[in-house]
């Protein structure tokens, strides 16, 4: 009787095929070397000694037998806590391309077995679409030819940028330029901004890489590019320098980093480009930001005032404040004064059915620079699986519902409208951006473009690697961990977002151009928009064509 041992097979036991991904490996080429098990982020594959059976036939005796041979191999772990990602790191270092992972072709068992003492999964990084997006399937139809020229996108001057900060009516500036009277302050912005990645999600060399480049388009290039910080502040010798003007200030319900901030203001050399209220995100509506413990380095813990090494969640809503309109008067007018007025302050808020109630609040308010509209399908470091699939409002019928808003009030023109979540989901980031704009959105935020162009992130729609909430990207651009975020180089970074920025600058023209614009960005201008699909284009208002 042949027993079995319950260590090795118990109800949660799963085989390589089972796996979403499974390490090929081939000894003829295996020197080896190691560097495959050391460089694993997830401890998926070792190196293990083996006995393997040859068989061994005597014909002329007509006998048969066994050899043995023994061999140090790699094996891949099938412990649901060390599942390979598919990153391909073990690939990447390989000097002999003898292993590389592959996508699962058996039914992901994976997933039944993923709810470990009754918490359900995270994950981090939004997947990339199946397939063409909405705004994917958004064309530019409306081609200028006689009446109204088309230009030429190489040899004409173009206005590429966008206004941040509430804009007065002529007669209402007019009136105040002669009598004195307070002027909203504004920003010219680039309208690609890169949104809100905190200092504590990104590691150090991923969020110096993103200075430097901003730094680089805006004094070099002249582009003006703003990143966003996120919740959690910066690092104070950022807070003290020139570069500050190039940076969104980020306050969210855990008020994190703003001690450092507040303590910063009397030796600011600038002041930021703007502050954001962040009051939801578009991948958890109603859910506070978590930055898991295995993130919170000592550098971090000292930037933001907590103890090393716990976890840090953000309540779901401000605890202070009981409503936008309360906030508006509260949190909008202390911190327009903490910075002299002269620094556009805004919320950041879910899309939802609920936008124009919060946008209506922030119109009959001056202090309000604007509003900033994340979708469901915005990135998110630590959420889980069902926040992100199934809870939210896409964001360019939303967006587009609060500028139709605006234009009955005849506000289109004075508060604008940012939009995040989902833009460049498939790479499409200059199109999907400008189909946004001509929706009403002032500009449009992006941060997982940001950081698969820039900086190789490897996540994809195949559950490949995404686990940014742990702190073991394999690349260093989450990670608090030395050991990996070295693997970056800050200034490979800045070269690629410059490339980066430089490209989306021209397919903007290239966008512009054939509608015969050039002084300004067409925002609202739905009517050199239109989509194969009847649906859609009832829903957005935009011309259904075919």
């Amino acid at each position: 009787m042949v027993s079995v041992r319950s260590v090795s097979i118990s109800p949660s036991s799963l085989t390589p095929s089972d796996l979403p991904w499974i390490i090929e490996h081939r000894e003829d080429r295996c020197t080896l070397c190691g560097n495959c098990t050391a460089v694993c982020p997830k401890g998926a594959i070792r190196l293990a000694h083996m006995r393997q059976r040859m068989p061994k036939l005597d014909v002329f005796n007509k006998k048969r037998g066994n050899d043995y041979r023994t061999f140090t191999g790699i094996r891949q772990e099938t412990d649901s806590a060390k599942l390979c990602i598919g990153c391909g790191m073990c690939s990447m270092v390989c000097p002999n391309e003898a292993i590389t992972p592959v996508p699962g072709t058996n039914e992901n068992r994976t997933l039944f077995f993923e709810n470990r003492k009754g918490e359900p999964m995270k994950r981090g990084g939004r997947r990339n679409a199946t397939g063409p997006t909405l705004l994917d399937r958004i064309m530019f139809h409306r081609i200028s030819m006689l009446t109204d020229p088309a230009l030429d996108a190489g040899r004409h001057e173009f206005a590429t940028t966008t206004t941040l900060g509430r804009v007065l009516s002529p007669e209402e500036f007019l009136e105040r330029t002669v009598n004195g009277g307070w002027i909203p302050p504004t920003r010219e912005i680039f309208p690609f901004v890169i949104g809100s990645m905190s200092f504590g999600a990104l590691s150090p060399n991923m969020w110096l890489g993103l200075l430097q480049g901003v730094a680089y388009c805006n004094e070099v290039l002249g582009i003006p590019v703003v990143m966003c910080t996120g919740e959690g502040g910066c690092p104070p010798w950022i807070l003290r320098s020139k570069y500050l003007k190039y940076i969104i200030l980020q306050i969210a319900s855990g008020y994190f980093g703003w001690d450092e901030i507040i303590r910063a203001i009397p030796e600011m050399q600038c002041y930021p480009a703007a502050i954001e209220i962040k009051y939801g995100q578009g991948a958890k509506p109603g859910d506070g930001g978590l930055l898991m413990w295995h993130k919170v380095s000592k550098l971090i813990a000292r930037l933001r005032g907590v103890p090393e090494g716990v976890d840090l969640p953000s309540p779901p809503v401000h605890q202070t404040l009981y409503s936008i309109e309360e906030s508006v008067m509260k949190m909008m007018q202390t911190l327009s004064t903490a910075f002299n007025h002269q620094v556009p302050v805004y919320p950041k808020i879910s899309a939802s059915t609920s936008a124009k109630s919060v946008l209506n609040n922030l119109v009959r308010n001056p202090y309000a620079a604007g509003l900033m509209i994340d979708g469901i399908d915005g990135g998110t470091g630590a959420a889980y699986n069902v926040s992100m699939d199934a809870t939210g409002h896409p964001v360019a019928s939303c967006v587009r519902d609060c500028y139709l808003d605006l234009v009955k009030q005849g506000k289109q023109n004075e508060i604008p409208i940012f939009a995040a979540g989902g833009i460049g989901k498939n790479g499409n980031v200059a199109q999907n951006g400008m189909a946004m704009v001509m929706l009403g959105a002032s500009g449009v935020h992006i941060g997982k473009y940001i950081m698969q162009a820039a900086a190789g992130c490897l996540g994809n729609e195949k559950n490949r690697c995404n686990v940014c909430n742990l702190g073991i990207c394999p690349k260093g651009i989450t990670s608090q961990n030395p050991k990996l975020y070295r693997r970056l180089d800050p200034d490979k970074v800045a070269e690629r977002v410059s490339d980066v920025f430089m490209s989306i600058n021209t397919e903007v023209k290239k966008i512009m151009a054939p509608l015969g614009r050039s002084q300004s960005l067409p925002i609202g201008m739905s009517d050199a928009i239109g989509i194969a699909d009847q649906a859609a284009a009832d829903r957005l208002h935009i011309q259904y064509i075919c």
